[in-house]
């Protein structure tokens, strides 16, 4: 396979799970950070890192709308829930698994 349908279906399968994630607005981020290592915010991160190597400018809220398929702030209010003391807990006990995104950490 050449590198550019390589590229191609890696992209192909990275618009799949932010398709996925932009339909399951019923799962909290830190569900699933504390299940996977990474998150929606961590998706954008990875955006605006991407981005940054290529040479290219994409701020931090212009990623989120990417993941987010709506601005953050509106995501948030619509679909965000507290986090308990549990999931918090859970959050802080499996940081040395959490993603690591270049210079965004």
């Amino acid at each position: 396979m050449d590198e550019k349908t390589l590229i191609e279906i890696q992209a192909d399968a990275f618009r799949g799970l932010v398709k996925h994630l932009q339909k399951r607005t019923d799962v909290q981020n830190i569900d699933i950070m504390n299940t996977a290592g990474f998150c929606r915010n961590c998706l954008s991160k990875w955006l605006v890192a991407a981005a940054e190597a290529q040479g290219e400018t994409l701020t931090s809220d212009e990623a989120r709308e990417m993941v987010y398929g709506m601005p953050y702030d509106e995501y948030k209010a619509k679909h965000q829930e507290p986090a308990s003391d549990e999931q918090k807990a859970k959050f802080e006990a499996t940081k040395p698994l959490h993603a690591d995104i270049s210079g965004h950490n």
